[in-house]
């Protein structure tokens, strides 16, 4: 049995509120004296527990508005993991959605890696430059011949990660079909115990979103300016703008908004509305702890955590008339609260804890009995 190994986590960046960083949250929860490095870190940009936390960073840290502008950097990305150097230890634990899987772990150490999903903006690009406001055609023209080095980079790193855990089926497939080879499925925690079942809901459909192009907030504000129904969308990001422009007077933008006014709009809304097609998606869970339903795109996570009829209902095609038929088909159904609850508690943080240790535990033990093999 191994206990207690000596745990160095690595993650992509701190520098936003994301689902991401609640999973790098809970890996320090299970390894509390584990160091976290980083590409860069900004404090005020991220959870507040990191402040407790031995967070490291590489030469990035010190770049120009880096915080803010991150996405410029994309081409050092890669060069900034590859020569980060972490101290000796029995497990280097990677969070990765591009680049922390392709640091280089210390002789002797087993890495294992969450994946969160193999880099979109390399392997889906086109899908990933059509709606995102911050990327202009010249620049996506650009851009595109740096993406066969990324992806080139993305695939030679990961023969160096000795297990990789998938926080979904859909990325798991991903995982097969660009690397070649399979992974664990553990999905990713979410807090259920911070969110309340109310009695009072209110007339309104509700988007918790970071306002960027793939999240297709774009869909549920058509759908709702179309429909006449009041939306309110809660979040920020550089397509509010274009999202303002179009909206009708029954649509409402709040900006970010703090953790407790999240938990309030999510029990008193109609339903949560999730437009984009995530790899997992925390939001619904979010949604269905405080007993109230998903409409979601029938595509990615969402159909491993919303259940057709019991815990929301699915709209087939990205466009708002979609969307709206699935609106007026939730208002004609009873969807139960106890099978919204009920089906929340299956992600809650203890089962992605024990999930963790176990995996780490029977690689590490895996790798122990090798090496008494080989002796």
């Amino acid at each position: 049995m191994v206990t207690r190994p000596n745990v160095v986590i690595v993650h992509d960046y701190l520098g936003q509120l994301g689902g991401a960083e609640r999973v790098v949250e809970e890996m320090c929860a299970v390894y509390p004296d584990a160091p976290v490095f980083t590409s860069f870190y900004a404090p005020d940009r991220t959870y507040a527990s990191f402040r407790e936390r031995d967070v490291r960073t590489t030469w990035l840290q010190h770049g120009p508005a880096i915080a803010s502008r991150h996405k410029a950097y994309l081409p050092l990305y890669p060069l900034a993991f590859e020569t980060m150097r972490l101290p000796p230890c029995d497990v280097v634990l990677s969070s990765s959605s591009a680049f922390a899987k392709g640091v280089h772990a210390p002789p002797g150490a087993v890495h294992i890696c969450y994946c969160h999903a193999p880099a979109r903006f390399a392997w889906r690009y086109d899908d990933y430059v059509e709606r995102e406001a911050s990327v202009s055609p010249v620049l996506a023209a650009g851009l595109r011949p740096l993406m066969g080095a990324m992806r080139a980079w993305d695939v030679r790193t990961n023969r160096g990660v000795d297990m990789l855990i998938g926080n979904s089926e859909v990325t798991r497939r991903r995982i097969r079909e660009y690397y070649g080879r399979e992974s664990v499925l553990l999905y990713p925690p979410v807090d259920v115990d911070r969110f309340r079942v109310s009695e009072d809901v209110e007339d309104f459909y509700l988007v918790i979103s970071r306002l960027v192009g793939y999240k297709r907030v774009d869909l549920a504000v058509e759908a709702a300016t179309l429909t006449g129904r009041h939306l309110v969308v809660a979040g920020e990001g550089p397509a509010r703008g274009q999202l303002e422009q179009t909206a009708g007077d029954t649509v409402e933008f709040l900006g970010r908004v703090p953790d407790e006014t999240v938990a309030s709009l999510l029990s008193r809304c109609r339903a949560l509305l999730f437009c984009g097609e995530e790899d997992f998606g925390i939001v619904p869970v979010e949604a269905m702890a405080s007993g109230r339903p998903v409409i979601a795109y029938r595509a990615g996570g969402a159909l491993e955590t919303v259940q057709d009829g019991l815990t929301g209902v699915f709209f087939g095609d990205q466009t708002p008339e979609s969307l709206a038929g699935a609106m007026d088909e939730l208002e004609g159904s009873r969807i139960d609260r106890s099978a919204c609850t009920s089906r929340a508690f299956d992600f809650r943080p203890e089962v992605f804890r024990s999930g963790l240790r176990a995996i780490v535990d029977s690689e590490l033990e895996k790798r122990g009995s090798a090496r008494l093999k080989e002796g």
